[in-house]
């Protein structure tokens, strides 16, 4: 491994080398070591076992990250950090592709009632999510147990989901981004953007369950998407120079490309809401990977990630051959 340069070591406020060292090299924790045989992942609640990353990739990651990060923190409630890229271009595309060809995904559907009339969503993007949040965690033998007291969990403590562990395909990139950012993470949403036409509308990240100023962490491999920022509105009141000073505060665009990272935190997910609109033309008919590491504290956030990340719809995955995702038939293709 080569040693940190000399422009990542002025990154003291943010990270250190010397855990960085660790964070690459250690192995899963030893309750989870028996989800993984260094050829695949697997648990029950998968649908197939998920390979863990190449050895190629796995070297490469000590090159992360390829840059320093940018804090961004001109604007009212804003604070973020933002690396162009993290990961370095010399092995981003063998990690989308290898994600893109290897996990499972959803396209969930959902209902949700506006002005007493209930409406069926069907998520304009392929989902797919790992974790459980702070108060259970996965046993040697891959049940879930309490936290606090290491016994079975309740058998109606999750009635509406099947929680299951970050494969190692995505736990390297995890340690990566927990040194960097100084935060730990238990969860792991990835998105799968097939083309331009599909997006997410502007929202925050801002549930209780994921406490008072949380951090989020989002990764882009893939096409190129412009994300959107802007500060939620306030009612404005006369004298008010703070209530004047959000109202006029300035949307940001920043141009996510392959490799990029993107940290939420402090009060930015209180205040700040982000999108991922549809695009036409450049890269428009290219396929984007998002995948964003965060930390549920309460058990409503693992049911809240499952619902809207897998919900009860099919299982699909890329079909190379194809070039496109296709519904995945167990035992078959």
């Amino acid at each position: 491994m080569s040693a940190p340069s000399t422009k990542k070591r002025a990154l003291t406020e943010f990270f250190s080398p010397t855990s960085q060292k660790k964070a690459r090299l250690s192995p899963p924790p030893s309750h989870l070591q028996h989800l993984t045989d260094h050829v695949s992942s697997s648990h029950s609640t998968y649908p197939f076992p998920l390979p863990c990353l190449p050895d190629h990739i796995i070297e490469k990651l000590s090159e992360t990250p390829s840059t320093e990060g940018k804090v961004i923190k001109d604007q009212t409630d804003l604070d973020l950090l933002y690396f162009q890229p993290f990961v370095p271009k010399s092995f981003e595309k063998d990690l989308f592709d290898f994600l893109r060809g290897q996990l499972f995904f959803y396209r969930v559907q959902y209902k949700i009632k506006r002005g007493g009339i209930e409406t069926q969503i069907n998520t304009p993007r392929y989902t797919t999510v790992f974790g459980l949040d702070e108060t259970s965690r996965f046993a040697a033998d891959g049940s879930i147990v309490e936290t606090s007291t290491s016994k079975p969990v309740a058998p109606n403590k999750y009635p509406t989901c099947r929680p299951r562990p970050i494969p190692q395909c995505l736990d390297e990139l995890r340690k990566l981004t927990e040194v960097f950012t100084e935060s730990t993470y238990n969860f792991c949403l990835v998105n799968y953007y097939a083309n331009g036409a599909d997006s997410i509308s502007y929202h925050s990240d801002d549930e209780r369950f994921l406490g008072l100023d949380p951090a989020i962490a989002s990764f882009s491999f893939g096409a190129k998407r412009d994300f959107l920022m802007k500060h939620k509105p306030v009612p404005p009141r006369e004298g008010d120079t703070r209530s004047d000073q959000i109202n006029n505060a300035k949307p940001l665009k920043l141009p996510l490309a392959s490799g990029d990272m993107i940290l939420m935190r402090g009060k930015t997910q209180a205040n700040w809401l982000h999108s991922i609109p549809k695009r036409k033309g450049e890269e428009s008919d290219k396929g984007r990977i998002n995948i964003t590491f965060r930390k549920a504290m309460a058990k409503g956030g693992t049911e809240n990630y499952y619902q809207y990340n897998v919900g009860k719809g099919e299982v699909w995955k890329w079909d190379e051959r194809k070039k496109e995702m296709r519904p995945w038939q167990s035992g078959g293709s």
